[in-house]
């Protein structure tokens, strides 16, 4: 397969063009926000109609979520509109399109793990934004909603607590906002089997677990071999200065689409965990 990716460059996107490039079966034409704007639609139309790939994943986005709140025509411009490019983009050579979108898209009010069938309900402009950019697809098109991601590329949590880990004696992360953490290179794995397998509609993917950021950064600090202790729980009402975007209370992804698939899911999170602090502190 040919296959060309948007956002290369970003956590996912990076990981996504490692899984594709393992396999001498598929060509990757990768691009990111230095070689394609997404927003310029003439400039998506001819990196798509001149290449003419065999599918799309479209994992660009600005996913700076309180960045979002602040300037929403720009969260808009890029996460929908852009999406909308992508789409109309790939219509015009037959491919598919493998959108990853996001847990924002749902409120976080629920106190059970959201299904696919579960009806979005964002309270932010960011998770606005995204499910806006998932209403721009096509029917037979991928919708991948993931949460809580973290790699070996870009910036993320597990690179943020083990920088204040070694700056400071106690760290403080909220104990109300509960979800599944994903690993970049594990979801690109299970992405590039979507589009390998031609695998329609909307799936949830990350890792199993679900923990709130408190527990995570005691996991975090254990895998480094640093003592959990020193993490201390707040709630998010406490934090300050108080952050612009409305976070999910409950951002936990039911893989139910992949579960009753018969597809196999992703490891406890604890498993590439352990695999990316050994990278970073090597």
């Amino acid at each position: 397969m040919r296959v060309l990716i948007t956002g290369a460059g970003g956590q996912v996107g990076a990981e996504l063009v490692a899984a594709f490039s393992a396999d001498d079966h598929h060509e990757v034409i990768g691009v990111d926000h230095r070689t394609l704007d997404i927003a310029d639609r003439a400039a998506v139309l001819a990196a798509v109609t001149s290449t003419v790939p065999d599918a799309v994943i479209h994992a660009a986005a600005w996913t700076a979520v309180d960045a979002c709140e602040d300037d929403p025509d720009r969260a808009f411009q890029v996460n929908a509109l852009g999406t909308r490019h992508v789409a109309e983009a790939a219509r015009r050579v037959d491919a598919p399109v493998f959108y990853v979108s996001t847990d924002y898209v749902f409120d976080g009010t629920r106190e059970v793990p959201y299904v696919e069938w579960d009806e979005p309900t964002p309270r932010s402009i960011y998770g606005a934004s995204k499910l806006a950019g998932e209403r721009e697809l096509d029917p037979g098109s991928t919708i991948v909603r993931t949460s809580y991601v973290c790699g070996l590329h870009g910036a993320n949590m597990v690179k943020t607590i083990l920088r204040l880990a070694a700056e400071h004696d106690t760290l403080s992360f909220v104990d109300d906002q509960r979800g599944h953490p994903t690993f970049a290179d594990d979801l690109a794995g299970m992405i590039k089997r979507l589009v390998v397998e031609r695998r329609p509609g909307t799936f949830h993917v990350t890792n199993q677990g679900a923990v709130s950021w408190y527990e995570f950064a005691r996991e975090v600090l254990a895998a480094s071999g640093a003592d959990p202790e020193r993490v201390r729980p707040v709630t998010t009402a406490e934090l300050q200065p108080p952050r612009p975007a409305p976070r999910p209370a409950n951002s936990v992804l039911d893989n139910a689409a992949l579960r009753l698939s018969g597809v196999p899911l992703l490891d406890d999170f604890r498993v590439p965990l352990a695999r990316l602090v050994g990278q970073l502190t090597a």
